[in-house]
């Protein structure tokens, strides 16, 4: 984004709608419904089974009497809640000084409650720090998106330096907030201490549950440039490192592929899947690239 004004609410929201909204309703035609919505939990019919439809929805009770598989159909809201979880930890900081990893979150949450909100649905949003900050309830319209904008504009409370990020604080809190079926949208670095992979697994139970991964690529490999300082963004710890040591740049994008492993299979094993957006990744692809792979895989 450009910095060369103030950041308002209205601004920001204006620039996504010309930058990012316009683009996507040409890339998307107008169906965000496998970007955001899941499938409905309102029963209404069976019919046999076809290739491609989802195995999921199999009627066993009704498959065994009938000897063929019959799918359970079911009638979409014609509006939904979501919730947005927003992780704006110290790691957050992250990235290049134009787009550090906050402005991604910033542009995903406000590009993703317009959508949302001039379609008639309602959104909330909590903002999560070292502990949840702010629980906006959920609301409509145009005057909601510039309330959300307007709390993501102001600066994080500042944990205590030695604060290391728990996102199960967060997902627990949206399971005491998050009461009827619901579109709950993780955006996070999830760099966090370890046991959120169980309230992440609670979520997905009762609701559609999107997680979202931002990143920076300098996580993965730093650019050779000699003897430098590395913090750590959450705990504000140095060390002092040599960038041009191949051995050292080896390790550390060894150490950065299994962590994303890791990551990638205790969203998985949550019941969840994970998608990724870079700082340096155009936004309208981005989310792209997330309607068409939620697409493919709820055939």
């Amino acid at each position: 984004m450009d910095h060369a004004a103030p950041l308002t609410p209205e601004r920001v929201l204006r620039r996504l709608e010309w930058r990012v909204i316009r683009r996507l309703d040409g890339r998307l035609q107008g169906d965000y419904r496998t970007l955001l919505r899941g499938t409905g939990i309102d029963f209404q019919d069976l019919r046999e089974y076809e290739p491609g439809d989802d195995l999921r929805h199999i009627d066993w009770n009704v498959t065994a009497r009938m000897d063929t598989p019959y799918i359970r159909q079911y009638a979409e809201d014609r509006e939904v809640t979501a919730w947005l979880l927003l992780d704006r930890s110290p790691s957050m900081g992250f990235g290049p000084v134009e787009r550090q990893k906050g402005h991604v979150l910033l542009e995903l949450a406000v590009t993703l409650t317009q959508l949302l909100a001039r379609g008639g649905n309602r959104v909330g949003a909590l903002l999560f720090d070292s502990a949840v900050e702010q629980m906006i309830p959920p609301g409509q319209g145009r005057n909601h998106v510039l309330r959300i904008t307007h709390a993501l504009l102001q600066p994080p409370a500042a944990p205590p330096a030695t604060t290391t990020t728990d996102l199960s604080v967060l997902l627990r809190a949206a399971l005491g907030v998050a009461r009827r079926r619901s579109v709950v949208v993780l955006v996070s670095d999830f760099i966090s201490v370890p046991g959120w992979e169980e309230p992440l697994s609670l979520l997905a139970r009762r609701h559609d549950v999107v997680a979202v991964q931002v990143f920076d690529p300098r996580e993965f490999e730093l650019p050779a440039v000699g003897m430098v300082y590395v913090e750590d963004a959450e705990t504000g710890e140095q060390i002092f490192v040599n960038t041009d040591d191949p051995e050292f740049q080896r390790r550390l994008r060894a150490a950065a592929d299994a962590r994303q492993e890791e990551l990638t299979a205790a969203a998985r094993s949550a019941g969840t899947d994970l998608f990724s957006v870079a700082t340096d990744e155009d936004l309208v692809r981005a989310l792209a690239r997330i309607s068409e792979l939620r697409r493919r895989r709820r055939r």
